[in-house]
């Protein structure tokens, strides 16, 4: 396994990280998966196994059981990275959702116990809040910070203006600053390079990844016409990630799997190294069923591609330069930063 460091944080984590959404099946949760105690073990112990450092949770997984589960399997070893998410909804009280003071230090102190640590690696905002003043967020997680509850805080699924937004505050009032972003990026989903890769590389976030093969539709395993006996998540009613051209997701698993089949390697893989390959990527938090799952998408650590691979699925999965990235890109090109780069860095290769 290699380790990366997280932005501008000193952080060192796996290029592959563990995702907990699996673990519980409470609720709605179990249209994804339904893991208990011995089968989180088994897979726990195998990422363990191949140098994976950091597991991920949040405290809506199974409303609070992923954690729990978390929790029991890494009880007495401390060595794992864990983070935790607050912000979704727990309950139907008045203040069991939001990022107000009051939910955000009530939640950390549940997940605590739930996780059986006495701190979290990374702490994230799950989903941005536009009904609570980011001030008072930011000094809730200034007492987690202080309190030695929380190591590191982050956002997830804001937009690249509430990122900024947030960041603007705590430079100018001394409240904590994201190390990270934890985002839906992938070949079928590349909309995050218009702001929100563009911000972390200038703004020094490391960068995780939730669902890097769009909850399996890239592994391969779902063809044009073809769908595994099990189906999919999509097929049982989950929601995400949303497809919006389905000719377009096959197009690019029809080349993932040509890919694959040349090198001797896994869709999936061919997918997860393109990732670790892009602008900020610290890590991507892969799920699975089994340990297999989970031994192949580790393996994909190890893929380089090569300049002709990454054209293809360049190429593939491009997206057009919206307004008013076309018109920088006539006029502004020559002073691009590192930033600007991260939209479609494959026009600056060569």
């Amino acid at each position: 396994m290699k380790y990366r460091t997280l932005g501008d944080a000193g952080l060192r984590v796996s290029e592959i990280s563990m995702g907990t959404f699996t673990f519980g099946g409470r609720g709605d949760f179990a249209m994804v998966g339904e893991q208990g105690v011995p089968e989180a073990r088994r897979l726990v112990d195998c990422c363990l196994d191949h140098g994976v450092n950091l597991f991920d949770c949040a405290n809506m997984y199974s409303t609070g059981l992923a954690e729990e589960i978390l929790g029991e399997v890494l009880d007495g070893r401390p060595e794992p990275l864990v983070t935790s998410k607050v912000r979704m909804p727990i309950g139907d009280g008045p203040n069991d959702a939001g990022a107000s003071r009051y939910h955000i230090l009530r939640e950390c102190e549940r997940s605590l116990k739930k996780l059986r640590r006495d701190r979290i690696d990374i702490y994230y905002l799950h989903e941005w809040d536009g009904s609570v003043p980011l001030e008072e967020t930011l000094s809730a997680l200034e007492t987690l910070i202080r309190d030695g509850k929380v190591r590191h805080v982050g956002c997830s699924n804001y937009s690249g203006w509430h990122m900024m937004k947030a960041l603007g505050i705590a430079d100018r009032t001394g409240l904590p600053r994201f190390a990270t972003q934890q985002i839906h990026y992938t070949l079928e989903a590349r909309e995050v390079e218009y702001e929100l890769l563009p911000a972390a590389v200038d703004q020094g976030l490391g960068t995780l990844v939730w669902s890097p093969l769009a909850a399996g539709l890239l592994s391969g395993k779902h063809r044009r016409g073809q769908y595994p006996a099990d189906g999919s998540r999509q097929s049982r009613g989950w929601s995400e990630p949303p497809i919006r051209d389905w000719e377009r997701l096959w197009n690019i698993v029809d080349v993932l799997v040509d890919l694959a089949e040349a090198r001797g390697a896994t869709p999936a893989q061919m997918a997860l190294a393109w990732l670790l390959d892009r602008p900020s990527v610290a890590s991507l938090v892969v799920g699975g069923s089994d340990t297999a799952q989970f031994e192949e998408n580790i393996a994909s650590a190890d893929i380089s591609l090569t300049d002709a691979e990454r054209a293809r699925l360049d190429e593939v999965s491009t997206i057009p330069l919206l307004y008013p990235y076309w018109h920088q890109d006539q006029f502004a090109r020559d002073t691009f930063t590192s930033a600007d780069r991260a939209l479609l860095p494959e026009r600056f290769r060569g």
